[in-house]
């Protein structure tokens, strides 16, 4: 019984520590350090450093909790559109606006590797079905694949920016970037094997 209080106790701590990483790093940017987090969530620097390892741990969980439960649900809903076409736009758009918001975090989970195509790819996975009724529609191109979708949803974040709370620029350069997704006789070049954004040589 003891034991089972610790494990809940350390669950509870371990998500008072990524709803403050998330609120902190959204309301004053990506330089946050580990302890300021700690102070938000009321929980010592030691119990986050033994739950997480250091900052960079933090942010990687903040992040992955936050695509799950903002992004996540946006991709699951394009699902059963009976436009997939217009169904695969909207999603992209929606979550390329719920991104730009938590640009503190963005920026955060950048530096830290939290946000690749790879992981965006991850939780983009659902798209594969909405994706493959389009490309049997004839509305977007035949050769395109989720981690492409993943990689233009990154594309786009790479122009947000805090003086820019309206996102105009991740919107536009989104909508420019989709206009490339319509069927082409040209093929794409094969994708290299390497993460995208993979901080390492």
């Amino acid at each position: 019984m003891h034991e089972q209080r610790q494990r809940a106790d350390a669950l509870r701590n371990a998500d008072k520590i990524v709803r403050a990483a998330i609120e902190i790093l959204r309301e004053r940017g990506p330089e946050v350090s580990l302890d300021e987090i700690a102070r938000q969530a009321g929980i010592g620097s030691a119990t986050v450093y033994r739950r997480f390892g250091d900052r960079d741990g933090v942010i990687r969980a903040a992040f992955e909790t936050y695509f799950a439960e903002e992004v996540e649900p946006l991709v699951l809903a394009a699902r059963d559109a009976a436009d997939a076409g217009s169904a695969l736009a909207g999603a992209l758009a929606a979550s390329v606006d719920t991104l730009a918001a938590h640009h503190g975090l963005l920026k955060a989970a950048r530096r830290s590797g939290a946000f690749s195509v790879d992981i965006a790819a991850r939780f983009m996975g659902p798209l594969g079905g909405v994706l493959a009724r389009a490309q049997r529609a004839g509305q977007v191109r035949a050769d395109l694949s989720v981690r492409d979708l993943a990689a233009i949803v990154v594309m786009a974040l790479a122009t947000a920016h805090p003086a820019d709370p309206a996102h105009h620029d991740p919107r536009r350069y989104l909508a420019l970037l989709l206009t490339t997704l319509r069927p082409s006789d040209d093929d794409l070049p094969a994708p290299s094997a390497r993460r995208i954004l993979d901080p390492s040589p």
